[in-house]
């Protein structure tokens, strides 16, 4: 089991449970989170991106060049922005924080 932390666009936090092999944006979903994921997973667009907590950063797998030409895109992006399709959670990632950006909007929802 793995437990992701979302802070919303609010400041609130929101734990989440999923399995090791989950993709954070599925999580984020299932969890409520704005985390559009538009073109479900195959990086044309950046409707999941999300700020990674800084002591998390560093232990995640490095972006690829095309998530981050994808990120470019993307609104607020900040050092430790990541695309939630692109990662796939492990047991070692328990206890996982990430930040909702201000200006998310999961145009699916309305």
């Amino acid at each position: 089991m793995v437990t992701v932390t979302f802070v919303t666009t609010d400041g609130d936090s929101v734990e989440a449970d999923a399995a090791a092999g989950d993709e954070l944006l599925a999580v984020g979903q299932a969890a409520g989170m704005p985390l559009e994921g538009t073109c479900e997973g195959q990086m044309a667009c950046s409707t999941c991106h999300v700020l990674v907590a800084r002591e998390w950063f560093g232990k995640l797998p490095e972006a690829s060049e095309e998530e981050e030409d994808m990120l470019d895109l993307a609104a607020s992006v900040g050092p430790t922005s990541r695309l939630a399709c692109q990662i796939l959670l492990t047991e070692e990632m328990d206890g996982l924080t990430v930040t909702i950006p201000s200006e998310s909007r999961d145009m699916q929802g309305l």
